[in-house]
């Protein structure tokens, strides 16, 4: 499988490194619009690497699969590009950043016949698959509630901060950063939300300033069995880093790395008993389990069985996002047939 890669920032450098670990999988090609120098390229990441400076060239070399690492405006466009070509796609997540761009990227995949991938690599955490397997195994039973929160400060010490914090190229707090996290509570949850109420707000902290749109939302969705759930996307905490996630059903919680059920004997009723499971702990994508996303998509391609997270969800995540955008900005509730 011979991966090109479309950029060459921050989430490249980590799509290269995790592709090449893959057996059978090698990334012989980078495009981008600086001048980057082959041999440079070939020497740091151990494999053969072709540059080009035009994506419709890139995608006339012999490469089976584009990975798109660009800023988020520019996806719908290099999808089409990409898709029109013949080419898999894996896609930086936001796939755009208006209903427009999420429309244009999810009709350029189903008209060409690729399969793409979207990066929402938080899910395959250890922390996530644990709770998903507790939810499976009835540990939980029916889950009414859940909260899933993306708390990170994203500031000038970030290299994408110069471009992220612009409306046309960040999009909103959610797009940029939280749907992580809502896109990981609808799979916990199980079914989709109907419908979604969002508020938004900025820190006062000057170092947020540059940020023309609000960094912080808190989004309730309604979910089509009458669950509700909460995500608050807060790109401006002045804190370490906290994906956090809290599920409430019928026969127990979770909450992040705790958790009690009455499906256990013999558990403390008056403590929260611990789940030793690998978390999130950063906003780093180098920290980010691309490698296990990458490799069950490879081999979805090479068997035709359908990858663990699909392109539809992905795209669905993104229509409630831009729904609770929607909401916040117009102060009212947005049902996602809106967003159809």
């Amino acid at each position: 499988m011979r991966i090109g890669i479309v950029g060459h920032g921050w989430a490249a450098d980590a799509h290269i490194t995790s592709f090449n670990e893959i057996q059978g999988t090698q990334v012989v090609a980078i495009c981008s619009r600086r001048d980057l120098d082959g041999e440079t390229l070939s020497a740091r990441y151990k494999s053969p690497i072709s540059v080009f400076n035009n994506l419709e060239e890139m995608c006339r070399a012999d490469i089976d699969l584009v990975s798109i690492c660009t800023p988020h405006p520019l996806h719908p466009e290099q999808v089409e590009i990409c898709a029109a070509a013949g080419k898999h796609l894996v896609i930086e997540k936001p796939v755009g950043i208006d209903l427009e761009g999420v429309r244009r990227v999810e009709k350029a995949v189903k008209n060409s016949g690729v399969k793409a991938l979207v990066c929402f690599e938080v899910k395959v955490v250890g922390h996530f698959k644990t709770m998903r397997a507790m939810i499976d195994q009835g540990l939980l039973g029916d889950i009414h509630y859940g909260e899933c929160d993306y708390y990170h400060g994203i500031g000038p010490w970030y290299d994408q901060f110069g471009w992220n914090k612009r409306k046309d190229f960040g999009g909103s707090s959610l797009l940029t950063a939280g749907c992580h996290a809502l896109d990981g509570l609808i799979w916990l949850m199980g079914n989709r939300p109907v419908e979604v109420f969002s508020y938004s707000t900025a820190s006062a902290a000057p170092t947020f300033s540059e940020y023309e749109y609000p960094t912080t939302t808190t989004t309730v969705m309604k979910f089509e069995n009458g669950a509700v759930g909460k995500t608050a996307s807060v790109i401006d905490a002045i804190q370490p880093y906290l994906l956090n996630v809290h599920l409430v059903g019928a026969k127990g919680t979770i909450w992040n790395d705790k958790f009690f059920t009455t499906e256990l004997g013999g558990l403390n009723k008056e403590r929260w008993s611990r789940v030793e499971t690998p978390m999130l702990g950063s906003g780093d994508v180098g920290n980010h389990p691309y490698r296990e996303l990458f490799e069950d998509f490879i081999q979805s391609l090479e068997t035709g069985q359908q990858p663990i997270f699909s392109f539809e969800d992905a795209i669905f995540s993104h229509r409630v996002c831009l729904a609770a955008d929607l909401s916040a900005s117009e102060s009212r509730p947005v049902s996602l047939e809106e967003m159809s």
